[in-house]
């Protein structure tokens, strides 16, 4: 359009966007070279000419068409409404700017890393409060048990005889109305489960392609270094707090790529190479041997504990407050370990901030994810075997207080890792200065907390509302910690690839290895007696044999038995599975080579 500042100009263009189409008018509107408070103005004024009762557009309405239209815009406007209330409500968009502007890509990707994980519990959260929380309170019987306050940290006492743990969902079938619909607890619970993590699996998978597309084969990627000096100010933005941080923004991304352009590799003589390569190889082995350390303490802690435990009162609030010293402790060495790994990393003295990031990330995911291996043996096969009279709720009392021990050492962490750093730093040892934000550390924190999720969902189906709720008040005092209490990364450099790592990490080892333990508990082990859905079978699988044993009987439900007996208990159903997928991957593989070779002959053609 080329837009004339006149009235006569500006209602001819409202004449010409009314007699468009919907879509149309949209993506006029849009390419408009006008800021956005201009577009909003030229899109009232075509809404009201649209809804003049009388104008000339070839044929008169009739009174119903009329009406129609009316209805259709009132929808319009209160979808747009309602549309820029939700954007109000996107608390942390702002933040998101801001942190990018001043820390770099770097420090913003554990922000992003954070806000998809709280979305992801608040879906996890939904679902198993509606299948399975909700049918529970109909069925529920009054809780006899008083609330004293301690069991906000313990997870025991009143909150064992509620839906926040496994042993109080029911076995029954709910049903309200007599020869009405009725509601079956077993398979609500295996299939809420079971298809929660099939949602999981293809979430996760979803999200790399989707970040692996976006830093490693989008073409814009490519796009050069000059047209982000020329080409990517936003001539729409006119407030002064907002063109600042855009100049800000700009600024961390071009020396990003500056850093990234004028990368320098240096050349080491074989007496350096060597003292190198004995310096990363110590670290290492001091890095693994602190991880076998923590490990070995955390079982024979575990073991100690579940003993105190079984010896004394089962309902003693005290004697169940005596467990908290297995969370504490296995939080205190997931918080502290990881400040050793961070100096072995500068003592190492990497070429790039990237190297010492990724080092540090796999040293810390093998000590967390080694705790928590340890913790599922404790769990599965001495907690199962024990003489509980409920052993799965006591197992998901175990996880809540090491959810909600590490949220307390999280918040600590940020307290007296970066806050009294920042103190001692610009204070006493002003050579020190301004800490900066270990990205390492505080994501791997994310992974643990998320694994332990994962783990407690059987256990404690509400657990995922528990860390939703955590990740939230983690997001704030990080962001308030962040600007008040560090610096920006001394070398700026480019993290592209950074969100992919992170969402690897999140599947493998750590969903992966959920699954196995889950597989395990729903296959293998035997339910308590005395409580849960599953109480009096062999295994928790067992309902759906017996549900399947049910249909069977049902000439209508002969589609189900079938796909149950040739596809979901066939082996060779999933061997042929496995086979086809891995043909997919392998062509798809070949595909992204191909792909790869083409976008480097172009650019090379661009450079030329």
């Amino acid at each position: 359009f080329c837009f004339l500042h006149g009235f006569d100009a500006e209602e001819d263009l409202v004449g010409n966007l009314a007699n468009m189409s919907t879509n149309e008018r949209i993506k006029a509107i849009q390419k408009m070279p006008e800021t956005m408070r201009k577009k909003r103005e030229i899109r009232d004024k075509v809404l009201k000419e649209i809804t003049k009762p009388s104008r000339p557009r070839g044929t008169q309405a009739s009174c119903c068409t009329q009406c129609l239209q009316g209805a259709a815009l009132s929808f319009r406007r209160f979808g747009n409404t309602l549309s820029e209330y939700f954007h109000l409500l996107r608390i942390w968009h702002g933040s998101l700017k801001i942190i990018g502007a001043e820390f770099g890509t770097s420090v913003l990707s554990y922000f992003v890393f954070l806000k998809w994980l709280l979305n992801f519990n608040l879906f996890s959260f939904l679902i198993n409060f509606g299948f399975l929380t909700i049918p529970q309170f109909l069925a529920a019987e009054p809780n006899n048990l008083s609330f004293t306050g301690l069991e906000l940290f313990t997870g025991a006492g009143y909150f064992q005889q509620t839906v926040l743990y496994y042993g109080f969902y029911t076995n029954a079938t709910i049903s309200k109305i007599e020869n009405g619909l009725s509601y079956n607890m077993q398979l609500a619970y295996i299939f809420t489960v079971g298809v929660y993590f099939v949602i999981c699996f293809l979430i996760l998978l979803f999200s790399m392609a989707k970040f692996f597309y976006r830093n490693f084969i989008n073409p814009q990627a490519f796009s050069g270094n000059a047209s982000k000096l020329l080409c990517t100010w936003d001539f729409n933005i006119t407030n002064e707090k907002a063109v600042k941080l855009k100049q800000k923004n700009l600024l961390t991304q071009i020396k990003e790529n500056l850093t990234e352009v004028n990368k320098e590799v240096l050349n080491f003589s074989v007496k350096e190479r060597f003292l190198r390569i004995a310096i990363h190889l110590f670290a290492w082995l001091a890095s693994l041997g602190t991880a076998v350390a923590a490990c070995t303490g955390v079982y024979f802690l575990s073991i100690n504990n579940l003993e105190l435990f079984m010896k004394g009162h089962r309902n003693d609030l005290e004697s169940q407050a005596a467990m908290l010293v297995l969370p504490v402790v296995a939080s205190l060495l997931n918080t502290l370990i990881p400040f050793f790994f961070s100096w072995l990393g500068h003592l190492e003295r990497f070429q790039t901030p990237g190297q010492l990031i990724y080092v540090t990330i796999s040293r810390i995911i093998i000590l967390k994810m080694s705790v928590v291996g340890i913790l599922c043996y404790y769990w599965l096969n001495i907690v199962a075997t024990s003489e509980s009279q409920c052993w799965e709720t006591l197992v998901g009392q175990d996880i809540y207080r090491l959810v909600l021990v590490d949220f307390i050492f999280c918040l600590l962490g940020s307290f007296f890792g970066e806050f009294l750093r920042r103190i001692i730093g610009t204070t006493i040892f002003v050579s020190l200065g301004m800490p900066e934000f270990d990205i390492g550390r505080n994501v791997l924190d994310l992974i643990y907390a998320q694994t332990l999720t994962w783990v407690g969902i059987l256990f404690s189906p509400l657990l995922p509302g528990i860390q939703m709720i955590a990740l939230l008040i983690v997001f704030f005092v990080k962001k308030v910690s962040l600007m008040r209490n560090c610096q920006p990364p001394r070398q700026v450099w480019r993290t592209a690839q950074m969100m992919t790592s992170f969402m690897f990490l999140l599947f493998c080892p750590s969903f992966l290895g959920v699954l196995c333990a889950t597989g395990v508990t729903v296959w293998r082990l035997k339910p308590s007696e005395g409580c849960g859905p599953f109480r009096g079978l062999s295994s928790m699988y067992a309902a759906v044999s017996e549900w399947v044993q049910t249909l069977e009987r049902h000439t209508t439900s002969k589609w189900v038995v079938w796909i149950y007996h040739n596809l979901i208990t066939n082996k060779l159903f999933f061997f042929v599975l496995s086979t086809i997928v891995l043909i997919v991957i392998y062509l798809y593989w070949q595909i992204i080579q191909g792909r790869k070779t083409m976008t480097k002959r172009l650019r090379e053609q661009l450079i030329n």
